[in-house]
């Protein structure tokens, strides 16, 4: 019987010491060591509250207690020791035990506040993964990475947003940036995900896709909100469309290394604001070969400053860290990212990298687009595509991608043929 009782009183004292915080109860022994050795009775007794105090800041209310109770305990047989009266000792044990309530109240509270963000977070979380869904690391013929910081760092989702999706029409993608921040931004960057998860496997045409986030935005939004993006897709091998609406241009990378913006050709307006202007989006296409990479971001990348207020260079960063692995690349440009500002960003920030790898063995060879601009009769075009022949093309492709038509004369003269040429 007498060891039961030792047994469940050894386990109680090991469940107190659990629950006690390391630090408080060294600072209470530091104060008793003192007062043994210096003396002078009620000088240094006040000082023990220093413990509990202490104690409310890292440990639960069981841990703010069993310090308390050490320090009054080592308080009164200091004050009896050194014939402190009677009434100073009584009132330096009723503020040690008024402390003590106190910083248990207050670790008590600290617990709710810590289990209720907890909370949030998770929700926050199944919010991000509902939204933003996590991208997997081959989507069709591409090697695809995504790297997302929201400002508010508790919030874990803000106004960026990025989705990539398979479609009948091939791989279509669109980064984009929310004007404002919290909750309506989040709610107007879903909205656009959702619209664009929708069209991109309803229309064939990429300006279409566009045209039905234009038509829910100008349905949905205030007066001076609007969303800037870009919209890109891989109808056939060999090509990239690309639809600037206001963002900052990607960054095309070829196979040699060299990195050249993608700028648009006609400037068009944000998405949301087309009705203000005569202005409407135009479709790019670019030569996209093997070895290509396209890193589309937010301007929470490139107007991040260090202390010094100078601009991240995103380009320099991305021909620094360039790599064939596309999640590589981007964990260093974030982390170098992180250090340029300080450890933590001002706004949110999106980074969505792209990489053609070799040609599979069932990828038909095209020729590569050029530009069409000084050419004769020879020059080569992208055909305009029907409705009909683009479905069937994308249901007997299985990345999504069409070789291109040469016929002369069939080119769509709406699209404009880009074809970046490396810097020398």
């Amino acid at each position: 019987m007498s060891q039961v009782r030792n047994h469940g009183r050894d386990r109680v004292v090991a469940q107190l010491a659990a629950g006690t915080p390391a630090l408080p109860v060294l600072i209470v022994s530091v104060i008793v060591l003192v007062a043994v050795v210096c003396g002078a009775g009620t000088i240094w007794l006040p000082l023990l509250a220093a413990g509990p105090a202490l104690a409310a800041t890292t440990g639960g209310p069981r841990g703010v207690l069993c310090v308390g109770l050490l320090a009054a305990v080592l308080g009164a047989t200091l004050g009896t020791r050194d014939g402190v009266p009677g009434h100073e000792l009584t009132a330096v044990l009723s503020a040690l035990v008024a402390v003590t309530l106190a910083s248990g109240l207050a670790s008590a509270l600290r617990g709710r506040r810590e289990r209720v963000l907890a909370a949030v977070r998770s929700v926050a979380e199944a919010a991000q993964h509902a939204l933003l869904k996590p991208v997997p690391a081959t989507v069709g013929p591409f090697q695809v990475a995504v790297r997302y910081s929201a400002a508010a760092a508790e919030a874990r989702i803000g106004g960026d947003l990025y989705a990539l999706v398979p479609t009948p029409y091939g791989v279509r993608l669109i980064v984009g940036d929310v004007r404002g921040k919290g909750l309506p931004a989040v709610g107007t960057a879903a909205l656009v995900v959702g619209v664009f998860r929708e069209a991109a496997y309803d229309e064939p045409d990429l300006l279409a896709v566009v045209g039905r986030i234009e038509r829910s935005l100008a349905r949905n939004l205030g007066a001076d909100d609007f969303v800037t993006a870009v919209v890109a897709g891989y109808p056939q091998a060999g090509h990239l469309e690309v639809v600037n609406c206001g963002h900052a241009p990607p960054l095309l990378v070829r196979e040699s290394g060299a990195v050249v913006a993608v700028e648009p050709a006609h400037p068009a307006p944000p998405l949301g604001l087309r009705a203000l202007t005569d202005e409407t989006p135009s479709l790019q296409v670019l030569a996209f070969a093997d070895g290509d990479q396209l890193l589309l971001y937010t301007d929470g990348v490139t107007e991040a400053r260090n202390h010094g207020r100078e601009f991240y260079p995103l380009a320099e960063g991305l021909a620094r860290h360039l790599s064939d692995e596309p999640a590589g690349t981007l964990t260093a440009l974030h982390d170098e990212l992180l250090t340029h500002v300080g450890g933590r960003l001002h706004d949110d920030a999106a980074l969505l990298l792209l990489r053609k790898p070799a040609t599979s063995a069932g990828e038909a060879a095209v020729p590569e687009a050029v530009s069409d601009a000084g050419r004769g009769s020879g020059s080569r075009s992208v055909s305009s595509r029907s409705r009909a022949s683009a479905a069937g093309a994308g249901a007997g492709a299985g990345d999504g991608s069409r070789a291109a038509e040469k016929t002369e004369g069939t080119a769509n003269p709406g699209i404009p043929v880009v074809a970046l040429s490396e810097p020398e």
